[in-house]
């Protein structure tokens, strides 16, 4: 079996990240030279897809050289970069969400060059118990589709401002309907709730103590988001939040969740050296 720093490993690690960029160009193409004159959508998904694949397998063998489920910094940035790759592949099937390409598929290119480079080499390690796996592949699923959900909010912010300025030339004729990037959103919105509200309850239950030292502001700070992504949802249904009111909270909402996860993982394993 390859193992994670091997020749074999980073030609698919180059691999990936050269085929993520030329995904995540070809909305770029279409944005700068018009859709009649720039790669299809499906060429898109077919390079990302091919992408993706690859960097599951590298996800896999970093992971191996680990001996478990044990995420450094760099390898859960990878795996965020993958699972928002995924998430932004799987929206733009049937949804006109390939924009999201230009953001999130670049990152996953920077991510999975990182997580190669940076990773940790299982040395002092001790590896998650097994029954940890759903909950932390839930979290990373949630965080991920809240991220490209944050992405998007950040798209259609600039949309809004655009056409509120009357300034509707340029890539913003090429994007979606407004109400349409709104009501993408909000599906986001849901999806990455629930994930989130999933990822709660099975910390709860396959964590000892939820707010230990180590994990209090972690879950001090995602149970807040939690509770402003959920107040976002419910004012959206019954209140008919929408616009600037929508993109603020969902910035604000991810602000707190990304201080959870990466915020304390950045402060104690590249600051503290504590893993």
């Amino acid at each position: 079996m390859l193992q994670a720093h091997s020749l074999g490993a980073l030609l698919l690690t180059l691999a990936s990240s050269g085929l993520y960029l030329a995904a995540g160009a070809t909305p770029a193409l279409r944005l700068l030279r018009g859709p009649q004159q720039a790669p299809s959508k499906r060429i898109m998904l077919i390079l990302g897809a091919c992408a993706l694949l690859l960097h599951t397998i590298v996800a896999y063998l970093t992971t191996q050289s680990t001996g478990g489920l044990y995420f450094h910094f760099f390898e859960a940035a990878s795996l965020v970069g993958l699972l928002m790759a995924a998430m932004t592949l799987f929206f733009s099937l049937r949804q006109p969400a390939e924009n999201m390409a230009m953001l999130t598929l670049p990152f996953a290119a920077l991510a999975v060059l990182l997580g190669y480079l940076l990773s940790g080499t299982g040395s002092g390690l001790t590896a998650l118990p097994a029954q940890l796996g759903f909950h932390v592949y839930t979290s990373l699923l949630a965080y991920s589709t809240l991220a490209v959900a944050t992405l998007h909010a950040l798209l259609l912010a600039l949309q809004e401002s655009r056409l509120r300025h009357r300034h509707p030339g340029g890539f913003v004729r090429l994007l979606p309907p407004l109400q349409t990037m709104e009501a993408l959103l909000f599906q986001m919105l849901t999806l990455g709730f629930l994930l989130l509200t999933l990822s709660l309850l099975t910390g709860f239950i396959f964590l000892e103590d939820m707010f230990a030292q180590h994990l209090v502001h972690k879950t001090t700070l995602s149970m807040l988001a939690w509770c402003l992504f959920g107040a976002l949802l419910a004012g959206h249904r019954y209140l008919g939040w929408r616009g600037q009111t929508a993109i603020r909270w969902t910035i604000g909402s991810f602000i707190l969740l990304m201080l959870a996860y990466f915020g304390s993982k950045f402060v104690l394993e590249l600051v503290l050296n504590r893993r």
